[in-house]
C-alpha cells in the first residue's frame, strides 16, 4: 500500500492527477487536488493510502504533476 501526501500549497489546480487517477484524486471545493474520502488517513484530504490495485494509477498521477505536489512513500 502506497502512502500519498499532497502539498496543497504547491498545487496549481491543473487537474492532471484527478484526470489520470479519478479513483484516488479529486478536485476540492477550493479547486486544489485532494484524496477521495475512502482513501484518506484520519479524514485528512491531503494524506492517504492507495491500495495495490490503484498503485500504478497513483504513480502515473504523481509523475504527471507539473509542480511535484504529490509525494509517494
Amino acid at each position: 500500500m502506497l502512502k500519498v501526501t499532497i502539498n496543497q500549497e504547491e498545487c496549481i489546480s491543473c487537474g492532471a492527477c484527478w484526470s489520470d487517477c479519478p479513483e484516488f484524486f479529486e478536485e476540492s471545493e477550493e479547486g486544489t487536488s485532494q484524496i477521495v474520502e475512502q482513501y484518506r488517513v484520519d479524514g485528512d484530504p491531503t494524506r492517504g493510502e492507495a491500495p495495490d490495485n490503484l498503485e500504478d494509477c497513483v504513480r502515473t498521477a504523481a509523475e504527471g504533476c507539473a509542480v511535484e505536489a504529490i509525494q509517494i512513500e
